[in-house]
């Protein structure tokens, strides 16, 4: 029987850490089967285009796959694989800094791209409030 400061004896909160991880894992590689899949369609959000767009938004794809190769086993058991959902958290986070940061940098100009990195940022940030909120309360004696 789990202790009552074992997070395990709140299902409701690994339940709802597994649905969001699940969720972003889900949003993330449904994004990378479509960059790899039908890359000249999302190539001109990144204003590329030609072989080039379409090689670069397929290898972003691949990216984003290998980036969700931690998620899984967090979405199975978020407490046992602690560890590795800081490591997901970490990876969010990182995402939405360098997202931010890529953005802050594009000159005027560029109203298109600029779209697909706000897209990015939300879609990332929302990520990561909600793991990081989730994790935390997983870290919290009850």
């Amino acid at each position: 029987m789990a202790s009552r400061d074992d997070p395990r004896s709140r299902p409701s909160l690994l339940w709802l850490a597994r649905f969001v991880v699940g969720v972003v894992f889900i949003l993330n590689v449904s994004c990378a089967l479509a960059f790899l899949l039908r890359p000249d369609r999302y190539a001109p959000g990144f204003e590329l285009s030609g072989v080039q767009g379409r090689i670069m938004v397929q290898a972003m794809g691949i990216l984003f796959l290998m980036w969700n190769a931690t998620y899984p086993l967090v979405v199975i058991d978020p407490q046992r694989y602690r560890t590795l959902f800081a490591v997901v958290f970490t990876q969010q986070a990182i995402g939405v800094v360098g997202e931010t940061w890529l953005l802050a940098s594009l000159p005027v100009g560029h109203p298109t791209l600029w779209a697909t990195g706000v897209r990015f940022i939300v879609f990332d940030g929302l990520g990561l409030a909600g793991m990081g909120i989730l994790f935390w309360l997983l870290g919290r004696r009850p």
